[in-house]
């Protein structure tokens, strides 16, 4: 396994699945980093059912906000799954946090890790431009992040219909 993976795709192409077999994959135990929060039921439903599919092997942590601290504390043997960017980046600008700042902060954090981290996010831009102003900024700043980490990271996955497609290979130079 890399040492920094992105995994992006649409919803439900099986960014998560595969993320989590890649995570186990080294050791058959993982560290779970969790950016939703369970603000209503349907939330909480997702997330249990998140956690029900993970089964053993995990240890879970939340980080809503402070991911790069996060990531930080929970360095050593075991992978990390950060799942995903496109929640902590909701939850950053939902709070009023420079999101641009913390992105930039992640990207920076990467390479100082010891034990891999497999990083999930959205990939929102393959659609239509969104009609209002708010979802354009939305779309706007995940676009940036996720150029932003996919830098920073040895490789980079798009999953399409739970199949993964190598879009950046770790022995590219542009």
């Amino acid at each position: 396994m890399k040492k920094s993976i992105l995994i992006t795709g649409g919803a439900r192409s099986g960014k998560s699945a595969l993320a989590e077999r890649l995570a186990l994959s080294r050791s058959g135990r993982a560290v779970y980093i969790a950016t939703a929060e369970a603000r209503d039921d349907e939330m909480r439903d997702r997330i249990a059912q998140h956690r029900a599919r993970r089964g053993a092997g995990w240890t879970d942590h939340e980080a809503p906000l402070d991911l790069v601290g996060t990531l930080d504390a929970t360095d050593g043997d075991a992978p990390r799954l950060v799942d995903c960017l496109t929640l902590w980046l909701t939850n950053l600008m939902l709070s009023g946090a420079d999101w641009r700042a913390a992105g930039t902060a992640l990207a920076e954090a990467l390479p100082r890790q010891t034990a891999p981290v497999v990083l999930v996010t959205n990939e929102v831009g393959s659609g239509i431009v969104p009609d209002n102003r708010l979802a354009r900024e939305f779309r706007d700043a995940a676009g940036w992040l996720n150029q932003t980490i996919a830098t920073a990271c040895d490789e980079v996955y798009l999953s399409v219909a739970g199949c993964p497609l190598k879009v950046k290979p770790d022995d590219v130079s542009l």
